[in-house]
């Protein structure tokens, strides 16, 4: 995740000194900024190897580990936190790994981008897929193999018996609380079983 403001929100929602597992966590930015500023541990999952390369050298403890292979290594409440940022949306076992997030953390926090935002509501209405800060890719290269939206995760998480303990949008940065449905960019999502 490159937006600070993005990444500095995501933050206040792990307590500190929090044990963490970042599931599909890029170069290592995030759990970099944990470990930096709210004293955190854990690891990270990754499986491109260039972004598990750059993890090590931040000093990011990483696995490397396709997530559509599930969680089975780790056992439940291993971790206070699983984080899911930008993740959700590339996995076919979607469902399943949202499960897996709040099974191995006592909490799980996903954040993804919401397709119902009102801009990518214009770029529809216009006839065009939507290329967006948070959806940057053109719809025929997309890593992206779904979409959603805010509402979207509350009843996938309900139909998996999941609490939502807290959930509100992010647009640049800041905490979107009306409306997130239509306001927000990013959704965000704090989950537990």
């Amino acid at each position: 995740m490159s937006d600070a403001a993005i990444q500095h929100a995501l933050a206040e929602l792990v307590p500190r000194g929090a044990r963490v597992l970042d599931l599909g966590c890029g170069d290592g930015a995030m759990l970099d900024y944990l470990q930096r500023t709210r004293a955190c541990t854990g690891y990270g999952v990754e499986l491109d190897g260039a972004n598990v390369l750059a993890c090590m050298q931040r000093g990011v403890n990483v696995i490397q580990l396709n997530l559509e292979a599930g969680l089975a290594l780790f056992e439940d409440a291993s971790f206070d936190v699983v984080l899911q940022i930008d993740t959700l949306q590339h996995l076919r076992n979607a469902e399943t790994m949202l499960r897996e997030t709040v099974r191995v953390g006592r909490v799980g926090i996903v954040a993804f981008p919401n397709f119902a935002h009102w801009h990518n509501r214009l770029s529809v209405l216009r006839g065009r897929m939507p290329v967006t800060k948070r959806l940057p890719y053109q719809w025929y290269d997309t890593p992206n193999i779904r979409v959603g939206t805010h509402a979207d995760l509350a009843m996938l998480a309900q139909r998996n018996g999941l609490r939502v303990l807290d959930s509100f949008g992010l647009q640049e940065g800041r905490t979107v609380r009306f409306a997130p449905n239509l306001l927000a960019g990013t959704s965000v999502y704090k989950l537990a079983a």
